[in-house]
């Protein structure tokens, strides 16, 4: 599916552009991912990346930081995302975020979603100030990647969106914590939630308030 309205990219002041991408370019680099994740905070749930390798000739227009944008818009940006690029997305789940910590869980999500590219890339632009430890291609790490590269905004939607559609099918599951509005952030409904139901099998116990709630459970038990 072809959308010749997203052909050329309007650069607009404050929003990414394709300069990162460019750069590359000129230093040879002919397949570029950019790179983000979503879901280091919330209290339950996944963390998600995607690498995303866009099509210079088909730069999809509005792309933006996916924070600053609504869930309409990140719905439409998805779809198109996937019919005009390369699209690899991967997880790290919360028995992972357990064990390693969220930073390198986060970093291995990024890792299997690169891997999971059809054909290596030349370079991966990495949103934030780390470059994960176990890449089989070349990185460049790039602070609020997500509001100056086209290819890492795209990344960060396509990751948030797919995050929203796991956090909606858990919260069918396991009604009553607000996860299809909330995506497992400690949001003040998700707290009370949890002091009623109590914890399942998608929280993160190792984070607050998570932590506290089983601690105090436990202590309620011993005199």
């Amino acid at each position: 599916m072809i959308f010749p309205e997203y052909r050329i990219m309007d650069v607009m002041a404050g929003k990414p552009d394709y300069s990162e991408e460019q750069f590359e370019i000129k230093n040879g680099a002919r397949r570029i991912a950019g790179v983000d994740e979503a879901g280091r905070g919330p209290l339950a749930g996944p963390v998600t990346a995607a690498a995303i390798v866009l099509n210079p000739s088909c730069l999809p227009r509005g792309l933006n930081d996916s924070k600053r944008l609504t869930a309409k818009m990140r719905g439409e940006l998805h779809d198109i995302i996937c019919a005009t690029a390369e699209v690899s997305v991967a997880h790290a789940t919360v028995d992972e975020i357990e064990a390693l910590n969220i930073l390198r869980a986060a970093h291995l999500a990024m890792e299997r979603a690169i891997d999971g590219l059809k054909t290596p890339v030349d370079i991966a632009l990495i949103d934030g100030n780390a470059i994960p430890g176990n890449l089989n291609v070349r990185a460049r790490a790039i602070i609020k990647g997500d509001s100056l590269s086209l290819s890492i905004s795209a990344a960060s939607i396509v990751a948030k969106v797919r995050r929203d559609w796991i956090m909606a099918d858990l919260a069918a599951k396991h009604p009553g914590y607000g996860w299809e509005t909330n995506s497992g952030y400690g949001t003040k409904f998700h707290a009370r939630a949890l002091r009623k139901l109590g914890v399942t099998p998608h929280h993160r116990r190792t984070f607050q308030p998570v932590r506290a709630m089983l601690d105090e459970n436990s202590s309620s038990h011993c005199q």
